[in-house]
């Protein structure tokens, strides 16, 4: 009972204080380094004699509307699965996007666009940040249900500014191309999260584990979340690519990529499953698996077809993952992964970047024309062969990797410091935990709640 109130009273204190102290901080960095850029800063814009229609904003808000939503509506209703997790996997969600939004404002306009002693925001900004707000939802998915929310936004805190030098090592000093994140977003995002999960393994976490499952509308929520996905992907992808071919190339190759994953999804469920019958677990994820495979490649010139066999590729290989992989992760390698988000996410992002090596090493001046400089600027101005691209799109996906298993056993260190409140193994994937319920709700918990027991966690 004296270890209930401990812990009652450090959820009390720990969340308000961590939250008011992230707001202060960054509060105080925007109010000394953050700047209008001259697209959103009134003198600037006029002092110019721009047209108003000019500007960035008309032609990239409705990209960032609709990543927007991916990010707050597709990856927490995706995370609604589990039964008595709903208020904590959207609201979660709502917590670290919006912390992660700001904090990578300031990591990557230190490294991006810092000049003149200030960092200067527009909507291509609020694109990025979304972006990195994504690699952290992924993270967070591996180890869903396991972890309070301060520790969740300690994880924020860190993979932020690894995200943030990741991507500007790949996009700046090495030259990547990998506009819709396969190894920035997808791959750096599952690994981090995976060795973040293996860190913190739990072995008695069998205690919680009959409330590892779906009920009815639970899953019913979950393909919410993967129908806005599904819907808004072709803007992800695009969102930040030159306007004009490239932003159309990348939209036309994500919607037929997730076409021939769906249709993958399909028919593999139905081949594995017990009686022929679908299993909705691998339709709310791997369904999605063609947005991510082409990732990289999808403002190449990947063809129509190159689209759909990448699409039907990623499909199949991660409904495979779920069916066989998933179990063999935990099993052999102690890895937790709650939402699967190495088959989503992990497996086609890797697939994503290898297949941006293969499109890269192939691209020429025959085959793009004069808009090779929109996309490989390097190759169009000799100072990089066809093949020399390829080579530099490999190499960045190991140091991806690298980022990302180094990130998350860092992560993981910091997240196991023994002040950090998170649930017991025996009511882990519980929203009383942290929520207020309604009545009915908290009944019929009460049967799945043990009496507490020590946490067996270092």
């Amino acid at each position: 009972m004296a270890g209930s109130s401990r812990r009652a009273g450090g959820r009390r204190l720990q969340l308000p204080l961590l939250c008011l102290l992230l707001q202060g901080a960054t509060a105080i960095l925007f109010a000394v380094f953050v700047r209008y850029n001259h697209e959103t800063d009134a003198a600037l814009w006029h002092w110019g004699n721009h047209s108003n229609p000019d500007n960035e904003f008309y032609f990239r808000y409705p990209s960032f509307q609709d990543v927007h939503t991916m990010i707050f509506v597709g990856f927490g209703f995706l995370m609604a699965f589990l039964q008595r997790y709903g208020f904590s996997s959207v609201g979660f969600t709502f917590l670290l996007a919006a912390f992660a939004l700001q904090w990578s404002t300031l990591v990557q306009g230190f490294l991006h666009t810092f000049h003149g002693g200030h960092i200067h925001v527009g909507v291509e900004s609020m694109i990025n940040a979304d972006f990195c707000a994504g690699a952290v939802l992924i993270s967070f998915g591996a180890i869903l249900g396991k972890t309070g929310p301060a520790q969740l936004l300690l994880m924020a805190l860190l993979e932020v500014v690894l995200f943030g030098l990741n991507e500007f090592v790949l996009l700046s000093l090495l030259g990547v191309k990998d506009a819709g994140g396969s190894m920035t977003i997808h791959t750096f995002g599952a690994y981090f999260g995976l060795v973040l999960s293996r860190v913190l393994y739990r072995p008695q976490l069998e205690k919680s584990k009959h409330r590892q499952s779906s009920v009815y509308h639970s899953d019913l929520f979950a393909m919410i979340g993967t129908i806005f996905l599904w819907v808004f992907w072709p803007s992800f992808n695009s969102a930040p690519t030159p306007l004009g071919d490239g932003q159309h190339r990348t939209a036309l190759n994500t919607y037929y990529s997730l076409t021939a994953s769906t249709l993958s999804t399909f028919a593999l469920s139905a081949l594995v499953g017990r009686d022929g019958r679908l299993d909705m677990v691998h339709v709310q994820n791997a369904a999605l698996a063609g947005g991510v495979v082409v990732g990289t490649s999808a403002e190449m010139m990947l063809t129509p077809f190159g689209a759909l066999a990448a699409g039907f590729l990623a499909g199949t290989v991660s409904t495979l993952g779920f069916k066989f992989f998933t179990p063999i992760l935990e099993s052999k390698f102690k890895i937790q992964d709650t939402c699967g988000v190495h088959n989503l996410h992990g497996m086609p992002g890797v697939l994503g970047a290898l297949l941006g090596v293969l499109v890269a090493g192939l691209a020429t001046h025959d085959s793009y024309g004069e808009g090779l400089e929109s996309v490989f600027p390097l190759i169009a101005e000799g100072q990089r062969s066809a093949t020399s691209q390829a080579l530099h799109q490999l190499f960045g996906l190991f140091v991806t990797l690298i980022f990302a298993s180094v990130g998350g056993g860092l992560g993981g260190l910091l997240l196991r410091l023994p002040f950090l409140d998170s649930p017991p193994d025996s009511q882990c994937y519980e929203d009383q935990i942290y929520w207020e319920v309604p009545e009915e709700h908290a009944d019929l918990a009460q049967g799945s709640l043990r009496p507490e027991e020590p946490d067996t966690q270092a």
